[in-house]
């Protein structure tokens, strides 16, 4: 009898379950022994807050991605020379016969105020409209005096041995590479970079630009206004001068990308002056049966192959250079330098070779033999 009414009383409900654990839990011993009351200074009354002096701080801007229609201000340089992607591998006074693209700043959109003709960036004044013309004397002349001034007193000889043996390989890791693109011009931010944490830096050349190792001294000295106090084969050390200040370094802005070379006049003609179409046919074809003079290794360094040729032009006046493997503009480059300091006549490219002609009425140099530097 009594399991039965138990059955059918109905169960408590669940409002009174919960009200029963409240009453019980809020005169617990375990609350007020434990209870908790947090500090004003984490208190949550709006009026608190106010009074604090720290909520008057400005708050920082939320972070918005850049955006290109933002505009953008032009970056200003003071260097006195014109900006170009290689000091080494191009010459100012060759002009090309056209380009391969538009005249888009590798620089990027509005980022220099400097005009970009598709070949360099002169150190003209931005008003000026029209860029045709020579470059401005007095930049050579405001280049030296600006040399002069970073360099001071120049280095004694106990002074130049310190820092020789301090850029050694066994005793410093830091160095630049110098490959087949020659003296760029993002080099030179790596060039003072270097010289954030050391007087000078030690510069490994390699590749083509090491055909005229004299234009890759002149250059490294004139953009970057330090000094070469020693010279090893194709490794360089460049000395940043006593008046350097790392503080008051020269702007120098970053190209985003790499321009395309423009289209220059062809180096070699159908037919060589002075000589008939099948005079240079058949002179073609002994300048490819003649014995290599050498075989140029890929990246290596070519310091003497111009002395070489001298050399070679004593006995024979045909000379052929051995460049398999190498890419084609890369022998075009060293046949064009091989040119111009010489001087030879270049014949052909065929076959990854490079043959040179002495000329009709060549003279050998009258300082004699020879591999001088």
């Amino acid at each position: 009898m009594t399991l039965t009414r138990l059955s059918r009383q109905k169960p408590p409900s669940l409002f009174i379950t919960v009200r029963f654990l409240t009453r019980h839990l809020s005169t617990s011993k375990l609350r007020d022994h434990y209870s908790f009351q947090p500090p004003p200074s984490l208190s949550l009354d709006p009026q608190k807050s106010k009074s604090n002096p720290s909520s008057h701080k400005k708050q920082k801007p939320k972070y918005r991605p850049p955006s290109s229609l933002d505009q953008i201000k032009p970056i200003y340089s003071d260097l006195p020379f014109d900006f170009r992607f290689s000091y080494t591998e191009s010459s100012p006074t060759v002009r090309p016969i056209g380009l391969r693209e538009p005249k888009y700043s590798p620089f990027g959109p509005g980022r220099l105020d400097r005009e970009w003709t598709g070949v360099c960036a002169p150190a003209v004044d931005p008003k000026v409209k029209s860029l045709e013309g020579t470059e401005n004397p007095n930049l050579e002349a405001k280049r030296k005096l600006l040399r002069g001034r970073i360099q001071g007193a120049p280095l004694t000889e106990a002074e130049r041995k310190f820092l020789v043996e301090k850029c050694q390989r066994n005793r410093n890791k830091r160095q630049i590479n110098l490959g087949r693109d020659g003296l760029t011009h993002n080099m030179l931010n790596d060039i003072h970079n270097h010289w954030k944490f050391a007087e000078a830096v030690r510069i490994k050349c390699l590749g083509v630009p090491t055909v005229d190792m004299k234009n890759v001294c002149k250059q490294l000295e004139d953009k970057t206004f330090g000094k070469i106090i020693q010279r090893h084969g194709g490794t360089l050390i460049l000395y940043r001068g006593r008046n350097y200040n790392r503080k008051k370094r020269p702007v120098i802005p970053l190209m985003l990308w790499k321009p395309q070379e423009p289209v220059y006049p062809r180096l070699i003609k159908t037919t060589i002056d002075g000589l008939s179409i099948e005079e240079t046919k058949e002179m073609r074809k002994r300048g490819l049966a003649v014995p290599a003079l050498t075989k140029l290794a890929k990246n290596g360094y070519y310091g003497s192959l111009v002395p070489m040729v001298r050399d070679a032009f004593v006995v024979s006046e045909l000379v052929r250079i051995d460049c398999m493997g190498f890419e084609r503009s890369d022998y075009k480059k060293i046949g064009c330098k091989l040119r111009d300091l010489v001087p030879c006549i270049l014949v052909t490219f065929e076959k990854e070779q490079i043959v040179v002609w002495r000329g009709q009425d060549y003279k050998p140099p009258e300082d004699g033999h020879f591999f001088t530097d």
